[in-house]
């Protein structure tokens, strides 16, 4: 019965999940400033009468926002426009019977090969790459689902985005799994070694003494490659915020409140704001920094409220 079903699943390999799709907006300025605001990315190059969008905003002009494609402009209903093919909502349809009911994204790579500019107008195919044979993992066995978006101006190739997921009957009966455990690499491992000691290290670049967060090999302001570090006061405000109620994961309890912190040197990070309701979080709340131990191993900066809002 498996070999089975993993022989009807690669029969997809190849076919398309999207055909002509189509950028719900043109390459605009506002939304590459936002995006560079958010980012706290002070590049040179995203900003006046030459400027290109940031390489990583590239699946960003394919989204369809809340209302979905479906919902787009004329605009897109001129150039041929169109969603999700039947073949990517089969395969999906027969992992669901198969039991694989949960999904969770795993993975994405990005390839770039031309420069987005404002004005530039953007279409979309998306391919099923690979279907992989049943895999057994922590959060229950399925199948790694991996496509291929292929994004245009025009005829010509501008990049590549490849997107997998995990389609997962969830495994029951196992206990509470522990809080995930963040990714240290060379380029941020000395954060964590900060934090480990209870400091919240920021990096400095020593050329044009630019404060970066997070930790990146290089400034993105002068390009030099050479840092060292100073640590945050703790002090903050909630600059942004949403409340997550779904996905639901095992290691957490939704609704809770995912916060971007602005700390008083002027760098931002994503953490967790604690002895407030999630409910209560808001915009502009001053909070301070404490590090939160979350098993024998775990330890991570998190933002206390300093006042409640009424």
């Amino acid at each position: 019965m498996g070999d089975e079903l993993d022989a009807r699943l690669k029969a997809y390999e190849g076919l398309k999940a999207v055909v002509a799709g189509v950028g719900r907006d043109p390459v605009n300025a506002p939304m590459i400033r936002h995006w560079c605001e958010a980012m706290g990315d002070t590049g040179a190059a995203y900003e006046g009468p030459d400027a290109v969008a940031p390489p990583t905003m590239l699946q960003v002009w394919t989204m369809g926002g809340l209302a979905g494609h479906a919902a787009r402009t004329d605009r897109t209903a001129r150039t041929g426009g169109a969603g999700r093919t039947e073949a990517y909502d089969e395969l999906l349809a027969l992992l669901d019977e198969a039991g694989c009911t949960s999904v969770v994204a795993t993975d994405s790579e990005q390839e770039y090969l031309r420069p987005l500019r404002p004005g530039d107008e953007i279409t979309f195919d998306v391919v099923i790459e690979s279907v992989s044979a049943r895999k057994t993992t922590k959060l229950g066995s399925g199948y790694f689902v991996t496509t291929r978006m292929d994004v245009r101006v025009g005829a010509e190739l501008a990049g590549t985005h490849r997107f997998r997921i995990l389609k997962y009957a969830p495994a029951r009966h196992k206990p509470k799994p522990p809080r995930p455990r963040p990714v240290v690499n060379r380029d941020n491992a000395g954060f964590w070694e900060g934090v480990a000691q209870h400091r919240l290290l920021i990096q400095r670049c020593t050329g044009c003494a630019t404060l970066r967060h997070p930790w990146l090999p290089g400034c993105n302001a002068c390009g030099c490659p050479d840092w060292d570090t100073v640590e945050a006061g703790g002090e903050g405000t909630v600059y942004s915020y949403v409340v997550m109620h779904h996905p639901p994961f095992p290691a957490f309890a939704p609704p809770y409140a995912v916060a971007l912190i602005e700390l008083t040197e002027g760098v931002r990070i994503v953490s967790n704001v604690i002895g407030v309701p999630y409910d209560k979080v808001r915009i502009g709340m001053p909070v301070r920094l404490v590090f939160h131990s979350y098993d024998d191993e775990l330890v991570l900066p998190v933002f206390k409220a300093e006042e409640v809002a009424a």
